[in-house]
C-alpha cells in the first residue's frame, strides 16, 4: 500500500463514528469501510481534514487489542 493519507478526508463517503468514541461530543474516530487500499480514519472535528490510511491487518490487530484490553489511554 504506497497511500497513506487522504489530504481532504471531505471527498470519501460513507464515514461512521468509531463505536469507540463516546456520545459526548468531543474526541471522535470516523473509519471509512470498504476502501480498496486500507482502512482510512479521520478526526470527526476535522472533517475536511486529513484521513490516516491503515492496513487492513495493521487496523484489525488495533481493534483486537482495544478489545482484549491490550490498550491503554
Amino acid at each position: 500500500m504506497n497511500e497513506r493519507t487522504f489530504s481532504d478526508a471531505s471527498t470519501l463517503t460513507g464515514w461512521r463514528k468509531s463505536t469507540y468514541s463516546g456520545n459526548e461530543g468531543g474526541s471522535c474516530v470516523e473509519v471509512l469501510d470498504d476502501y480498496p487500499s486500507g482502512v482510512p480514519v479521520r478526526d470527526s472535528k476535522n472533517p475536511h481534514g486529513p484521513a490516516l490510511i491503515f492496513a487492513v491487518a495493521v487496523w484489525s490487530s488495533f481493534v483486537t487489542g482495544l478489545r482484549v484490553g491490550s490498550h491503554s489511554a
